[in-house]
């Protein structure tokens, strides 16, 4: 999907934008849309919120605050996780980001942004609901989400869901596999770094995969489309797409590997620059809350606090066996990986 620029209204509806938005330049073929009303609180100004969720995610979760806080205005920029990290250096080197919130694929992304010191602390008290090993101990930033990568298949071309990675590596899957690529998806660039460093898998597995002629498309939503329609039988996509179009009535179903599958947690994040950190403060506390994870639910993602269930056909994170890798030499490889990547698979 291509970066867009919204302003989302309290209503739901896309108005035109604000003839001096302080949001930045948006990129090429950007589209801008606005929200707003009268706040509780006294929290009131500008927020400009930059993610990777889709589009009409980020809209809900957006209208969902704005009925808490009808007077801050949201200006969104959503792109994949890797061209909003280039969007925030490219920022940076101009000499002023222009984000107050972050909420993109994965704890490597903000460690890296971490590490730039680019993000302010802030320990939410909506934290304490959620297990330490998915927030930041600096405060720095916090997962909101589960989203696990797993395998999907058409369901009209198999009659029996495959339960192992090994699956994409058969005779049976040549020509008939795709995956999202790493240098857009952060989802992939972080499965990327976790399957290279598990033992069982490492970049042999990832040749074979080559070797199969797996093919590598831009993000998760087109895998998604690939198998669903039949273009392609099996797909290394995340979890909740699939559940949706599985209910909207698409021949598609997933597994969890029996190897384990990597997660990702969409961590949450303040910049530093922030010119709104009590707005800011408020919108990392509402998607928090056991409010916004229920929202969360809604839209049909695993939820990260405890005590809210997640959505039917989905694991929970105490259900799910984990593929996981440090932390720090996921942060300090990752373009290291994507170029090992590319000069493996040309894409």
């Amino acid at each position: 999907m291509a970066a867009a620029m919204m302003i989302f209204s309290a209503c739901g509806s896309p108005a035109k934008p604000a003839a001096n938005g302080n949001a930045g330049t948006p990129a090429a073929g950007s589209e801008q849309s606005q929200s707003g009303g009268a706040a509780p609180a006294g929290i009131t100004g500008q927020l400009t919120f930059y993610t990777s969720q889709p589009e009409e995610d980020a809209a809900q979760l957006v209208q969902a605050f704005n009925k808490k806080y009808p007077e801050v205005k949201v200006e969104t920029f959503r792109s994949g996780t890797e061209e909003v990290t280039a969007k925030i250096q490219a920022e940076k080197q101009a000499g002023s980001v222009q984000a107050d919130v972050l909420l993109l694929a994965d704890a490597v992304t903000f460690e890296g942004l971490k590490q730039e010191d680019l993000l302010l602390s802030y320990k939410s008290p909506e934290a304490e609901h959620i297990a330490d090993e998915l927030v930041d101990p600096d405060g720095m930033y916090t997962g909101t989400k589960v989203i696990a990568t797993i395998l999907a298949a058409n369901t009209d071309k198999v009659s029996t869901l495959p339960t192992s990675w090994q699956a994409l590596a058969s005779a049976d899957s040549k020509d008939a596999a795709i995956m999202p690529s790493p240098l857009y998806s952060g989802a992939a660039a972080y499965n990327i770094g976790v399957f290279s460093r598990t033992e069982g898998f490492g970049w042999d597995y990832l040749q074979v995969l080559k070797d199969n002629n797996i093919s590598v498309i831009k993000g998760n939503g087109a895998v998604l489309k690939a198998v669903a329609s039949g273009e392609k039988t099996y797909g290394m996509v995340v979890d909740y797409m699939v559940v949706r179009e599985k209910a909207k009535g698409s021949p598609i179903d997933l597994s969890y590997p029996s190897e384990g599958v990597p997660i990702i947690t969409e961590p949450i994040a303040i910049m530093k620059g922030t010119d709104n950190q009590e707005a800011a403060q408020a919108f990392v506390d509402f998607v928090l809350s056991e409010e916004g994870q229920k929202l969360s639910v809604e839209i049909g993602y695993t939820p990260i606090r405890e005590g809210v269930a997640p959505p039917e056909g989905l694991k929970g994170i105490a259900d799910i066996k984990i593929l996981s890798g440090d932390l720090n030499t996921l942060t300090q490889e990752r373009e290291a990986d994507k170029k090992k990547f590319t000069e493996l698979f040309g894409n």
